[in-house]
C-alpha cells in the first residue's frame, strides 16, 4: 500500500463555507465507506483562528495510483468546489 499525505484548502469566496457545510455530510459518508476499507487513515479539518474550517488534511493509502486518482475524481469536496487546491505528498506512518 502506498500512503498518501493529503493538504486541500477551501476556496475562500463568499459562498465557501455554505458550500463546505452543504456537501459534508455526504464528504464524512465516503470517508466511513473509505475507512472501511482500509484507504482512509485519518483526517480531519484545518480550523483558522477563528475556528473556522478552512480545509482539510487526511492521511490515505491506496495500491496504486489509478486508485489514488479515482478517489480524487470522485471526492465530494473536490467535484463540489469546496477544495480550491489539493496537493498530495507520498507520505509512510510511523510503525508505533
Amino acid at each position: 500500500m502506498n500512503q498518501y499525505l493529503v493538504t486541500a484548502y477551501d476556496y475562500t469566496d463568499e459562498g465557501a463555507l455554505e458550500r463546505r457545510m452543504n456537501v459534508r455530510q455526504h464528504h464524512l459518508d465516503s470517508a466511513k465507506e473509505l475507512k472501511a476499507t482500509g484507504n482512509f487513515i485519518l483526517g480531519g479539518a484545518m480550523l483558522d483562528d477563528d475556528g473556522k474550517m478552512i480545509g482539510s488534511v487526511l492521511v490515505m493509502q491506496f495500491e496504486s495510483e489509478e486508485q489514488l486518482e479515482a478517489w480524487k475524481q470522485g471526492e465530494p469536496y473536490i467535484t463540489q468546489k469546496v477544495w480550491e487546491t489539493v496537493d498530495v505528498k507520498p507520505f509512510k506512518v510511523a510503525p508505533i
